[in-house]
């Protein structure tokens, strides 16, 4: 994706944006983790979605290989709320199309950091 804008909507270069963090880099906070988990399905980096999530919810696959696969079309951040200095929630939308018909996902991320890295935790998904 040399040169190309971030999937996650930020405007910025992938490169000096989500990519520094699948690359290794630390997410400061929990919008950024989520922007970056976003790129990731994007990009479909199984690697990288398992190593940022939870161990305590982290599913034994995440099967990103469904045929076909999900069409990202883009990610709208409606709210990033710090509860303290080791948990937050993360509000977006991110629509995509599948077999030709749009879609919405609406949801509500909760964060935790552990160990000075922050990791998702689980979301509840809104009509």
């Amino acid at each position: 994706m040399s040169g190309a804008t971030c999937p996650c909507g930020s405007g910025y270069q992938f490169e000096t944006c989500c990519g520094k963090f699948h690359a290794g880099a630390i997410a400061p906070d929990a919008e950024r983790l989520m922007r970056s988990r976003y790129s990731a399905y994007v990009l479909g980096l199984e690697d990288y979605l398992r190593a940022t999530w939870h161990p305590d919810t982290r599913p034994a696959a995440i099967e990103l290989d469904a045929t076909p696969p999900p069409h990202w079309l883009g990610l709208a951040v409606k709210a990033h709320m710090p509860l303290d200095d080791n948990h937050a929630m993360v509000e977006f939308v991110a629509r995509y199309k599948l077999n030709g018909r749009a879609f919405r996902l609406h949801e509500t991320s909760r964060f935790e950091r552990l160990d000075g890295r922050w990791l998702y935790v689980d979301g509840e998904i809104h009509d």
